[in-house]
């Protein structure tokens, strides 16, 4: 009785002889896999490189590099030590089949094999290593979930805590009092916002399709910004500096995720170049596209850890541990995993003079 094909994968078969490959290659791809064939361990390796399947069908004795060869070179590999390896074998000793489990096999198949034995085999390793690779993927969601969140609620808990202290130590003016509050409330009301976006939108925002698109206003976020980020900047001998902004069109981008990506790079700025004034400014980008530059008067990055500069979990080496300390390493990785998704653009550039520039480039909305 034929087994049911319920699982589809991908299959890499070695075995010197080429009868059992046509074989064994026939009888997986009628059930509905991908079937690659090696007649040697070399080859298997090139193949490898290629492609990882998702099962290795192992002949056990070949010439040259055999079996355990090879499966030694694939468990040293980290990219490929989780790859589930059965062994085909004419062997029945014992301890032959004792040395193939300590290396790594996870199965055997006797040869001559029954066509539903192999099926049954292979289906069930299979199963487990798409359901294991199922379970790996939602437990890596689920971390960069909580990355996200509990990065981007660094930026508005900052600024509470900044305001905040001021207040409770009474070190400020008495008619900064209600800025003050203001900026404890609004970034209070940001924070909940970042929560409820990834809680309420995170599984389903991939799949809507044809809902209205959003839009923001880069001449409302540069003042937006200026307002919340004024004070912290006076704090610190430095103010932020906008350049007039006439109205341009508007961009392709909630307008909250705007806040979020442009939030990390004013606090980047503050903490990698203290006491710099920051300049921001909007431009035309290419066509359809507009531009929002953030620049400071800082050190800039080193040329050697700009390629890593967006790498999830690099941090800029300044030579200061205190700073360090304080970066996680995600906020620009996640700025531009956001920028990427809508179709724009997240660059760093030397600043003529001196200093850091940061250039976001977006796509116009709809009109």
């Amino acid at each position: 009785m034929p087994i049911a094909k319920t699982i589809a994968g991908r299959v890499l078969v070695v075995d010197d002889q080429p009868s059992n490959l046509r074989i064994i290659s026939a009888l997986l791809s009628r059930q509905g896999y991908s079937v690659q064939t090696a007649e040697s361990g070399e080859e298997a390796l090139r193949l490898l490189e290629r492609q990882l399947p998702d099962l290795l069908l192992l002949d056990m004795m070949m010439p040259g590099m055999d079996g355990f060869d090879l499966l030694g070179e694939v468990r040293e590999n980290p990219a490929w030590s989780a790859l589930p390896v059965v062994f085909l074998t004419a062997a029945h000793d014992r301890d032959l089949l004792l040395r193939a489990f300590d290396a790594g096999a996870v199965d055997y198949v006797t040869k001559p094999f029954m066509p539903e034995e192999l099926l049954a085999r292979v289906q069930a390793h299979i199963g487990l290593k798409l359901t294991r690779d199922r379970l790996e993927r939602v437990a890596r969601e689920r971390q960069e979930l909580v990355n996200l969140v509990a990065h981007d609620l660094k930026n508005p808990l900052t600024s509470i805590f900044f305001a905040s202290d001021l207040l409770i130590t009474g070190q400020t003016r008495e008619d900064r009092v209600p800025r003050y509050l203001e900026m404890v409330r609004e970034s209070a009301v940001d924070a909940l916002g970042y929560i409820r976006r990834y809680l309420e939108t995170q599984a389903s925002a991939r799949a809507q399709v044809g809902s209205e698109p959003s839009s923001a206003c880069l001449s409302e976020l540069v003042h937006w910004l200026e307002r919340r980020y004024a004070l912290q900047l006076e704090d610190r001998g430095a103010s932020l500096r906008i350049t007039a902004v006439a109205q341009v069109p508007a961009v392709a981008i909630d307008p909250l995720v705007l806040r979020q990506v442009c939030e990390n790079l004013i606090s980047n700025a503050i903490k990698y170049a203290p006491g710099s004034d920051i300049d921001l400014s909007v431009h035309a980008g290419a066509p359809g596209f507009q531009q929002l530059r953030v620049e400071d008067r800082g050190p800039g990055i080193p040329a050697g850890q700009q390629a890593s500069l967006f790498t999830p979990f690099f941090r800029v080496r300044t030579g200061d541990q205190a700073t360090d300390a304080v970066s996680s390493g995600l906020g620009l990785s996640l700025a531009r995993q956001i920028v990427d998704a809508i179709g724009g653009e997240l660059r760093y550039e030397d600043r003529e003079g001196g200093g850091a520039r940061f250039v976001l480039e977006l796509p116009e909305a709809p009109r």
